[in-house]
């Protein structure tokens, strides 16, 4: 039985896989879903050829499966195909993605495959702080809402800067803190449960009205020290 965890590089899909560890599901494989577009409605799309050096860092196997097409049916089509072929548990990160969450079990009960999710209808907010408080280093590298600035691309995602995105929720124009509406997207650079971390070598940042990317075009994994006492 192979446990599967739906991974994009980002916080949410990192941390529900770690938490499905801790909770007696040992991770064996991340997969990745490659859209040929970038406003894919149901896959993360920055940076997914950093998954790879994130499971590197991790130990963990990976595969990245293409999305062949455009469109609903195709993603559908293309996550069918990357579950399809064994019955272990299937790990995903949303939180509120309704549309997201309904899909994926959708597509679970076609090939047989029970979906975990730990961190569903989980107050954003709070998953958010838990995510750092786990450790995670969180840097935003999609910005898709009024109330984020292009200069936060880039940053880390740290205790002040969540409080600056609650006090411009309420402040500036509503949004969902944990991102979940699509207003921003992250990449986990570093975990403790990492034996190595992401170092970002190069990126492009590009501004086009009010959406900001951040795209890494080059990134090494760099062996962490062992830490004192470990086994």
């Amino acid at each position: 039985m192979t446990v599967t965890a739906l991974v994009s590089g980002g916080k949410d899909s990192i941390y529900a896989a770690y938490l499905a560890e801790t909770q007696g599901w040992p991770v064996d494989e991340l997969v990745t879903l490659r859209p040929t577009e970038d406003d894919s409605l149901l896959f993360h799309t920055p940076n997914l050829d950093l998954v790879a050096l994130q499971a590197a860092a991790w130990g963990k196997r990976h595969r990245a499966v293409r999305v062949d097409g455009s469109g609903e049916a195709s993603e559908l089509a293309a996550l069918r195909g990357a579950l399809a072929g064994d019955r272990g548990p299937v790990v995903v990160g949303a939180i509120q993605s309704s549309y997201q969450w309904a899909r994926v079990v959708r597509v679970g009960d076609e090939v047989g495959r029970r979906v975990y999710a730990p961190l569903w209808r989980k107050d954003p907010e709070r998953v958010v702080r838990e995510e750092i408080a786990a450790g995670l280093d969180i840097r935003l590298v999609h910005l898709a809402a009024e109330a984020l600035t292009p200069d936060l691309l880039g940053r880390r995602l740290d205790p002040a800067l969540l409080d600056e995105l609650v006090r411009r929720s309420r402040t500036v124009r509503r949004i969902n803190v944990a991102g979940e509406g699509g207003e921003f997207e992250t990449l986990v650079v570093d975990a403790p449960f990492f034996r190595a971390r992401l170092v970002i070598d190069r990126t492009a940042p590009a501004v086009t009205g009010a959406t900001a990317r951040l795209t890494v075009e080059g990134a090494h994994l760099e062996p962490k020290a062992p830490v004192p006492g470990a086994t």
